[in-house]
């Protein structure tokens, strides 16, 4: 019955057959039938709902995961098949939404599938950036970033009509909000809620992403996080924020009104979670709006307090965020007097200043307002929250041990299996007859083979299948030529120095000059990269240029190409993903300790059979506690040794680059004459001197340790039924990680919603 209506609206919108159509047209017919299909969804209702309100929104292409949570996925694709269309052909149609760019909003995207599927009524809270973060192109093995519109005509954005009044200092802007539907997954819907600005001008973008951060009216919604290094782009950042958490605050206030519920006992009928500290003014802007609604300012404190939840993501300073508070004035000077009241309760209290909310250089710490004045603190894996409570927040973790609790962060079984994976889900299938698909939990069934041939070699034939549909689908998109029959070893994240692929670059270099000296590996590998580095993070776009130099240097020397590929693909996003963790052999998640939260992606890449090289950081340590020592490759120094190397300041760099003349030679190839040959000398010798000068994220402690872990696994790949069966193993502990989970552990523990 269903699919009827989809050739109805074929027929209304173009006239002619489905088969007569093109590949946009299809698209554009299937995204107003699913759209259509949303709308007969019933929304999740309850007598309590959660505000999830994030910066970024990570939400990947829309129509192939709203058809699978529908439950109509396979029979769109044979209607489609029926009149010669390949719905795969059909999704790269779709654009991507610039509404994220790491795992910070890959998570908020995860978990709000995940509130839709277990019928729990919740939405998010964002802004509608119409270019993102950027788009990615390399020119002269550097990045240049470009603007990454994706709004047409046609989108999954549904214009509600609801406008609110957000106050700044010298003008006053009129909010719009666009609404996505969320689905879940055989569930009701939620909404995914977006504001934006009318006057928004995509056309004063110049040169690559350049544009007046001054012109506020204009700019606010253009571009997820905006380059900082200045005071413009800081002010810009408030101004964003700010608009984000007071179009919020406005809304969530008008649907508790409009349902008749007293504000009074707000927290009885709304959860806030604040995703790490980017939404954290939504405290004072929420006392504020209560107060004028004629409650009482102590009351307006408690009420919120007992509303808000914080999750912190981060240990790194930069991502902690303090705004100096004439800078709050400049932008939002209504809720300043909010935050020095907080504030001058808290000194009244503790004369600990690590614990103030306005500091002696008068910044304001948004992490500590939200700790103070919400009610619940977590980490997002168990090491991370650890070190939350004794060491980063042990200050805080003292004055309110019971606030704070641990979420180990998860993944959407629905994107990251069922619809990237389809031929792994057909093998899951033939050894799992419960429901993996509701419950990941059931793929534990599939250790019950992990002795059988059968099973083993049909696993590995599903792992080929994907490295082949990789090389394809590289070929087509961005010209790349890859040996399906090489290790794939890949590192796909945002580009930092802590995730360190500037180590993974040197073990490249060492593996180049092994096989010049004539040390052939008995498998060919392949070494995939892909990130995005800031804008402004001049070190990081370095690394990316010495990884680009390295492509060029491998692909054109005889001697090392046909054992040694490096590729770093382009515009790495969700859609690539899609295509890369299926096929992925090693997994890199090899961070400095303690320095990874959690981590996503190393759990997407263990759902897909990939297996672990990696430190004892983030959810790493929870990956080894599940599969054991012999299904993932553990390196480095701990997470508390890293510690104390910083308390003590005794990790110097150049020590190890004078001391180990292995070391210093792959250090000093960076600047060889081979690769100043290819590459800008400027860029090579500043990342040449910052491994040797600073090297704040300490690549040269576990380096050794590292190319020896490496070689191991590469040595174990040979023996293809024992990797089959560490690749079993990986598939059958992954449902751990399920955003199911972990939103059910939000809900009992932080939220109880009803």
């Amino acid at each position: 019955m269903e699919l009827s209506r989809l050739e109805t609206i074929v027929k209304e919108k173009y006239g002619r057959e489905m088969r007569d159509l093109s590949d946009a047209e299809v698209y554009y017919a299937l995204l107003a039938f699913t759209k259509d299909m949303l709308k007969d969804t019933p929304d999740n209702k309850g007598s309590k709902k959660l505000y999830y309100i994030s910066a970024e929104f990570l939400i990947g292409k829309l129509l192939s995961n709203n058809l699978i949570n529908l439950g109509i996925y396979d029979d769109v694709a044979e209607l489609l098949a029926k009149n010669g269309k390949d719905i795969a052909k059909i999704e790269e149609v779709e654009p991507e939404p610039s509404l994220g760019n790491g795992g910070l909003g890959r998570l908020a995207a995860c978990f709000l599938d995940s509130v839709a599927t277990l019928g729990l009524e919740g939405d998010g809270i964002g802004l509608n950036y119409h270019l993102g973060l950027f788009r990615q192109v390399f020119e002269g093995h550097k990045q240049k970033e470009l603007p990454n519109p994706w709004i047409g005509e046609e989108s999954w954005l549904t214009d509600t009509g609801l406008s609110f009044q957000v106050p700044f200092r010298d003008f006053t802007l009129t909010s719009r909000l666009y609404d996505m539907d969320v689905s879940g997954y055989g569930n009701g819907k939620n909404k995914l809620h977006l504001f934006d600005v009318d006057g928004v001008d995509e056309h004063i973008v110049g040169e690559g992403i350049s544009f007046d951060k001054d012109d506020i009216r204009r700019n606010l919604t253009l571009f997820l996080y905006p380059d900082d290094s200045d005071k413009a782009g800081n002010l810009l950042r408030i101004y964003q924020q700010y608009f984000m958490v007071s179009c919020g605050a406005q809304l969530i206030l008008k649907e508790c009104e409009d349902n008749g519920y007293e504000l009074r006992r707000l927290h009885e009928h709304v959860a806030i979670q604040i995703n790490d500290t980017h939404p954290s003014m939504v405290i004072p802007e929420l006392i504020r709006l209560l107060v004028q609604k004629n409650i009482d300012f102590n009351e307006a404190v408690e009420i919120v307090q007992k509303t808000c939840a914080y999750t912190n993501h981060t240990i790194l300073a930069e991502a902690l965020e303090t705004w100096p508070l004439e800078y709050l004035e400049q932008v939002a000077p209504q809720i300043v007097p909010v935050i020095q009241e907080l504030d001058l309760r808290i000194k009244g209290k503790y004369a600990d200043e690590k614990v103030h909310i306005i500091d002696r250089q008068n910044r304001v710490h948004m992490a500590h307002m939200d700790i103070h004045y919400g009610h619940s603190v977590n980490g997002v894996a168990a090491l991370h929250t650890d070190i939350l409570k004794h060491t980063e927040l042990k200050p805080f973790y003292d004055i309110y041990p019971e606030r704070f609790n641990n979420k180990t962060n998860g993944i959407t079984f629905r994107r990251w299996l069922l619809h990237c994976n389809k031929e792994l889900v057909r093998w899951i299938s033939g050894y799992v007859e419960e429901d993996f698909r509701r419950d990941a939990n059931k793929l534990e069934k599939l250790m019950r083979h992990i002795e059988s041939d059968i099973a083993l070699e049909k696993l590995l034939d599903v792992k080929h299948e994907k490295k082949v549909q990789l090389a394809r689908y590289l070929e087509e998109s961005q010209g790349i030529k890859l040996n399906p029959d090489s290790i794939f070893d890949i590192q796909v994240k945002r580009l930092h120095e802590y995730k360190r692929q500037q180590m993974n670059a040197l073990f490249v270099i060492y593996k180049y000059l092994e096989i010049k000296a004539g040390k052939i590996p008995s498998t060919p590998i392949t070494v995939i990269f892909g990130a995005k580095a800031a804008p402004a993070y001049k070190i990081a776009k370095d690394i990316i240029h010495l990884i680009l130099c390295l492509q060029e240097l491998v692909d054109n020397d005889p001697d090392v190409s046909p054992y040694l590929q490096v590729v770093m693909v382009e515009n790495y996003n969700v859609t690539m993903a899609e295509h890369l963790i299926p096929a992925c052999d090693i997994s890199e998640q090899i961070s400095l300790a303690s320095k990874e939260a959690s981590g996503t992606g190393n759990m997407k890449f263990m759902l897909n059979g990939a297996v672990t090289l990696g430190t004892e950081d983030g959810a790493n340590v929870e990956i080894h506690e599940l599969v054991g020592d012999d299904s993932i490759y553990i390196f480095g120094q701990s997470s508390a040794q890293v510690i104390e190397h910083y308390a003590k300041g005794d990790y110097r760099a150049v020590d190890y680059y004078i001391n180990d003349e292995q070391i210093r030679s792959l250090i000093n190839f960076i600047i060889s004459p081979e690769m100043m040959k290819i590459g800008d000398p400027y860029h090579l010798l500043q990342i040449h001197a910052e491994l040797i000068y600073k090297d704040w994220f300490m690549t040269l402690l576990d380096l050794k340790e590292y190319i020896a872990a490496r070689n191991r696994a590469y040595e174990d790949y040979a023996d293809r039924k024992a990797w089959s069966r560490k690749m079993l193993t990986n598939i059958a502990k992954a449902g751990y990680f399920s955003t199911d989970r972990t939103i059910a552990e939000y809900n009992k523990d932080i939220w109880h919603l009803q």
